[in-house]
């Protein structure tokens, strides 16, 4: 009974850590994981191949719809496929964040990918990393975590990944990224990005990440113990 699959979502803006949380979390839990922000970038990056804007909401539901997305691995390391080609790499440019960040704002768009992300829930538990996990797509979850961090922070996080991977790009640019996107997501008017009424918030500036995963493993033991 899919009711009873367990589901911790995480949710929170972007560089608060919640993609090395939820995998780390995946991996010793053993439970499936879902990355709900890859499908949006990669119905982004699915978009822009074929020339579709990002205010075309006809043609992007279409294709939401029927887009030939797969994800294949373990929580350790999940790669997407579209069409059969993997598609990991182009996923993390900044263009295709901010693509998806645009497209997410409508709402026949999130309700024609709504179902294709609680597909994922699976035995024996799910892992859910997103803006609107425990809000909208799995409200039943029995614990859920609203992550947050300073924009100074986040920024410096973004920045690191952005160099590691080869990208050139400012301080003063990837805030004015973050704090534009963040006012994109908690201004939408369908699933913004904002804790449930029952999510536990945790604050992970300044915290390494086994800190965070220290104070996240208590809170998923109380709560399943309580079960």
């Amino acid at each position: 009974m899919r009711a009873a699959i367990p589901v911790i979502t995480l949710d929170g803006p972007g560089g608060v850590g919640k993609g090395t949380l939820s995998r780390l979390l995946a991996q010793s839990l053993g439970w499936h994981l879902l990355d709900s922000g890859a499908i949006y970038r990669a119905l982004a990056y699915a978009a822009r191949e074929q020339g579709i804007s990002d205010q075309d909401i006809h043609a992007l539901v279409d294709m939401a719809r029927t887009l030939p997305l797969h994800f294949q691995g373990d929580a350790g390391q999940t790669r997407v496929f579209l069409a059969g080609e993997p598609i990991d790499e182009v996923l993390r440019q900044p263009e295709i964040g901010e693509m998806a960040s645009r497209l997410a704002v409508h709402p026949p768009v999130r309700a024609a990918l709504l179902e294709r992300q609680r597909a994922f829930r699976a035995a024996p538990g799910l892992i859910a990393d997103g803006r609107d996990m425990g809000t909208v797509v799995f409200p039943d979850a029995p614990l859920k975590v609203f992550l947050t961090a300073s924009v100074e922070e986040r920024a410096k996080r973004r920045l690191n990944q952005l160099n590691e991977q080869g990208v050139n790009a400012s301080l003063s640019a990837v805030k004015t990224e973050i704090a534009a996107r963040d006012e994109r997501d908690q201004r939408r008017s369908v699933a913004p990005l904002q804790p449930a009424g029952d999510a536990r918030i945790l604050d992970t500036s300044g915290q390494a990440v086994s800190e965070t995963l220290s104070v996240l493993n208590g809170w998923i033991k109380d709560t399943f113990e309580e079960e």
